[in-house]
């Protein structure tokens, strides 16, 4: 495996806070360590009381925390615990944020807007942060909005890795809009199949139109290749549109499953088949519903992620490990 699965006594610690425990267990089980101690809570009025129990002094310390669900919540948890690190006299902080929050507003894209990513990225480093450790960003550049190292891990071949073993012939991949026509290119190439980009036009935050189908289904198994499912609208109607193309199965392979608001009753009623996606958000009770979903675990790639910047190991070598 990529950079090997070694642990240094005292080394290091992981910490976890309250938005995805699970998966910071996973990813401390997979490096064959325990999670450091954390107290959590709030006081009377909502803020919140952090406290670090573990020593940390002179080490590098990996905090796990998804900005997703409650972004505020946990956006101002981490920046506390952060911010608590760093009076104890931490070495090195690196915030492990399988989720980031607020990536999608990177840019004014209409008059007196807030540019969120960026004001994110100046919070983290303005609290501590040495280093982030991300997966798929809605944008790769907001890598550049930081002027801190920023590892941007991929899913892309875990999540291709899961959809191969379903052994489908005549396979294509499919972008349901134009902003994940790479992502599509890159399943494409990893699997050796071809792609088709549906045009789409969005009449409301929630509803999408679609215009043209770029590219030959009919007949074909599809797999909609998109980084995120917020409210289901673009996946929906990518689908039905495919389904009227001629599609003969059509599958979904996400990043980031949110699913907020009615997208689980959405998606459940749509013709995709299986919902393939990574666990960077936690599964909770608003996936109540939803049968067509499987999750492939990303725990381990942030474990060897971690002990790459541990060993001061390529993060690119991470994939040579992905059997696609």
């Amino acid at each position: 495996m990529g950079c090997g699965m070694t642990v240094k006594d005292n080394d290091y610690v992981i910490l976890s806070g309250s938005s995805h425990p699970s998966l910071a267990k996973e990813i401390a089980n997979h490096l064959g360590m325990d999670l450091g101690e954390v107290n959590l809570e709030r006081f009377p009025d909502k803020e919140i009381s952090v406290q670090i129990l573990d020593s940390v002094r002179g080490k590098d310390v990996f905090v796990v925390q998804t900005i997703a669900l409650e972004p505020n919540e946990y956006l101002m948890e981490l920046l506390m615990m952060v911010d608590a690190l760093r009076r104890a006299s931490a070495r090195n902080i690196i915030a492990v944020i399988p989720y980031f929050g607020y990536a999608r507003q990177d840019r004014k894209d209409k008059p007196r807007v807030p540019i969120s990513a960026k004001l994110v990225a100046n919070l983290l480093e303005k609290a501590g942060v040495d280093r982030v450790l991300t997966m798929d960003l809605h944008a790769g550049q907001l890598q550049g909005f930081f002027d801190i190292p920023v590892d941007n891990l991929n899913s892309m071949p875990l999540l291709a890795n899961a959809f191969k073993r379903l052994d489908l012939p005549d396979v294509v991949i499919v972008a349901p809009d134009a902003g994940s026509i790479k992502l599509a290119r890159d399943y494409a190439n990893l699997l050796g199949v071809d792609f088709a980009v549906i045009d789409k036009i969005r009449r409301c935050a929630t509803e999408v139109e679609i215009t043209t189908l770029i590219g030959e289904i009919e007949g074909k198994n599809v797999l909609l290749a998109d980084d995120m499912c917020s409210t289901g609208g673009t996946l929906v109607s990518a689908a039905k549109a495919c389904r009227e193309k001629g599609a003969l199965r059509i599958f979904c392979s996400l990043a980031h499953g949110l699913f907020v608001g009615n997208s689980v009753e959405r998606v459940e009623d749509s013709p995709i088949e299986v919902l393939l996606m990574s666990n960077t958000i936690p599964v909770t009770d608003r996936l109540t519903g939803l049968t067509k979903y499987q999750i492939v675990s990303v725990g381990s790639h942030f474990a060897e992620a971690i002990n790459c910047i541990n060993s001061a190991g390529s993060i690119h070598s991470l994939y040579s490990y992905i059997g696609v």
